[in-house]
């Protein structure tokens, strides 16, 4: 993260937020005192000093609510450092949090729930802790990105680690809503998640702003940006659906992800006019209707800003903007509209058939009385429809001139100012020019123009597969088996020996390894072993993360010496075991599970009821089938004194398929 001392303007502007925060916080805290002793007094006249009190508390926080509403209209502070004639575009800030102290939830969890010892998990909580930290302050670039995405995806392992759904950790998240100042704490990490990825889309917005805006690459940049800000945005509206801060709410998430649609559509015309707008027939009728698709998409922010719920919380600035492009950039369609037929003519040798389709195609009809050729070839004709588009065009201009007057945010935008002034300007002297004595006698209604563009701007989802997350806990062991979801046994120390190159008992599966067909009367077995126990330590080597032939290894390598091995169990019973035909699908080999399960099922139909001696792995190793035993996963021989028994077990490889193997 950026160092939170650094003194930018962005980080300054970011601290003021901060402070409003926690003045806002003060104000809604005593008004809610306020309210609750207004409830519960009796005496008229106390009642009557409480209502004054609310009153003055009610218009602090309205003023404090408008003063938070000044930073989230401040756009010049994100805005590239180029000197460049062009309408703001608007970013979003970043959400507030209190501290977070992790240390002792997560060091009593781990040893109330792993049974392990909570002191050894320090550097880990400790660079969880950094982690959010710097969160709180990331750079405005790729790096700043990837940084939230990291901790976003980290959190992801921490809940399942040390939340489980039957009770609360004690942990409290407080986030400060970006648009209200209101905070909003809970013991849940779904709202810590929530609000990452709200200041994922937020960055991404200003990155957006922050791009070159008078080079094509830094307006593919912005495009791109506003485009996955609103992928983001979207994503979170999608997953999280019942966010208590109102500005992760369903209805303001798609009010803000049309608006980060709007602006990647209009980095789009501005792409399309950087190298100049030639005096030209098609280019005219294409910048035209890109200028009307531009106009259009801020027409349906502005309604959709416009609506309840939204309306009551969302700026009035941001409001007031969208409207001001909606009928800067309707009067742009006209103007360039107005160009082409006024300043072009069609001349002997021009291609009719081109210019009168794209005439056509840029109306959804024509005015009464006109067709598209005959337009083209009349030129009073197309003197007057040019007119008429110029006088719309002059009467949106004067309009998102209103529009912006009436914003005391938009009136100390400069750069607006001047572009709207300029814009307005131009269409008023292109038409005095043409204005003649009988225009009002031969009036036309100009007709809407249809929008179009050659870049539809979409919805780019954020791609957290490409960043990159080590969980800080793996130590824990798998998540899939090790996680809070699932209650352990505390581990248990089983001391054995082998006997005769036998441990009394086969292995299973991968990363923990499970202890899988026992012998009970092993050495092992009468140590305490069980079927289904997991091994997390041989002679104090952790082993959660062993393979089964790594762990084999370990316990060959002791020979007889004796063995400490530590297990522990689900108390789950249920789940303690794999289901033993959980490997087995339809065209899939059988397993040594399945090798088991039909010895097991061959032993139940014993009448004697007398207990088999298994034969180890190694023993099996030995039979005829030499070439398959060097695929097998074997154990040394062993023995504990034993009864004999008098059936014997059938070779394991008598139930393969030619074409089966162990693993």
């Amino acid at each position: 993260g950026c160092n939170p001392l650094a003194q930018t303007g962005r980080s300054k502007l970011q601290n003021q937020r901060a402070a409003l925060n926690q003045q806002i916080l003060k104000a809604v805290r005593m008004r809610t005192g306020a309210e609750n002793l207004l409830k519960a007094a009796t005496n008229q006249k106390v009642r009557e000093q409480v209502r004054l009190e609310l009153s003055f508390v009610n218009s602090d926080l309205q003023m404090l609510k408008e003063e938070l509403e000044g930073l989230n209209i401040s756009v010049g502070v994100y805005q590239g450092t180029e000197e460049a004639f062009t309408i703001p575009l608007i970013p979003l800030g970043l959400k507030e949090t209190k501290d977070v102290d992790f240390s002792i939830s997560l060091k009593d969890f781990i040893l109330e729930h792993y049974s392990e010892d909570s002191y050894l998990y320090e550097d880990e909580i400790a660079d969880l802790m950094d982690l959010r930290q710097a969160c709180r302050t990331p750079s405005r670039d790729e790096a700043g990105v990837e940084l939230l995405m990291s901790y976003f995806i980290q959190l992801g392992f921490v809940e399942s680690r040390f939340f489980p759904p039957t009770r609360h950790t004690g942990l409290l998240f407080t986030w400060y809503d970006s648009l209200t100042g209101v905070p909003v704490s809970q013991q849940n990490l779904l709202l810590e998640k929530a609000s990452i990825l709200f200041n994922i889309g937020a960055l991404y917005t200003q990155i957006g702003t922050r791009c070159n805006r008078q080079t094509q690459a830094g307006l593919e940049s912005a495009m791109d940006a506003f485009q996955r800000a609103a992928g983001v945005l979207n994503y979170l509206k999608e997953t999280f659906t019942h966010t208590p801060s109102y500005d992760m709410s369903p209805a303001m998430l798609s009010v803000l992800v049309k608006m980060m649609l709007a602006q990647a559509q209009e980095c789009v015309f501005e792409k399309i006019s950087l190298p100049g707008i030639r005096n030209e027939f098609f280019m005219l009728v294409k910048v035209a209707q890109e200028a009307a698709k531009v106009g259009e998409v801020y027409r349906q922010l502005h309604t959709a800003m416009s609506q309840a719920p939204v309306k009551e919380n969302i700026p009035y600035s941001w409001a007031s903007l969208a409207c001001v492009k909606a009928h800067h950039y309707s009067a742009l369609a006209h103007y360039f509209t107005a160009t082409l037929l006024i300043d072009h003519q069609l001349k002997p040798g021009a291609d009719e058939d081109h210019q009168e389709k794209c005439l056509s195609q840029l109306y959804d009809h024509m005015p009464e009385g006109l067709t598209p050729l005959a337009t083209l070839k009349n030129d009073p004709q197309r003197q007057q429809l040019g007119k008429s588009h110029l006088r719309r065009a002059i009467t949106h201009h004067e309009e998102s001139v209103r529009e912006a007057s009436l914003c005391k945010k938009l009136r100390n935008i400069e750069v607006l100012q001047e572009v709207l002034s300029a814009a307005h300007q131009r269409s008023r002297l292109k038409y005095a020019r043409h204005q003649e004595a009988d225009d009002l006698l031969n009036l036309i209604d100009a007709p809407d123009i249809v929008s179009k563009t050659e870049q539809e701007v979409e919805i780019i989802l954020p791609q957290f597969s490409k960043v990159t997350v080590t969980d800080f806990f793996q130590k824990l062991g798998p998540l899939s088996v090790f996680s809070a979801n699932k209650r352990w046994t505390p581990p248990r120390s089983i001391r054995f020996t082998e006997d005769e190159d036998d441990l009394g008992f086969t292995l299973r599966g991968n990363a923990p390894v499970q202890v899988h067909f026992l012998d009970p009367y092993s050495s092992a077995a009468l140590a305490g072993a069980k079927e289904g126990d997991y091994i997390v330590s041989i002679q104090g080597v952790d082993c959660k993360w062993l393979t089964l032939s790594e762990v084999l290894k370990l316990l060959k390598g002791f020979g007889e010496e004796e063995i400490e091995m530590k297990v522990v169990s689900l108390l789950d019973s249920s789940s303690s075991m794999h289901n033993k035909c959980a490997t087995y699908s339809v065209g899939m080999q059988k397993t040594y599970s399945m090798i088991c399960l039909a010895i097991e099922d061959n032993d139940k139909t014993d009448k004697t009821k007398k207990i088999s001696k298994k034969l180890s792995f190694l023993s099996w190793g030995t039979s005829k089938n030499r070439q398959k035993s060097a695929s097998t996963l074997c154990l040394p021989s062993v023995g504990v004194s034993r009864p004999q028994v008098k059936k014997k077990l059938p070779s394991p490889f008598s139930l393969l398929n030619s074409d089966s193997s162990l693993y």
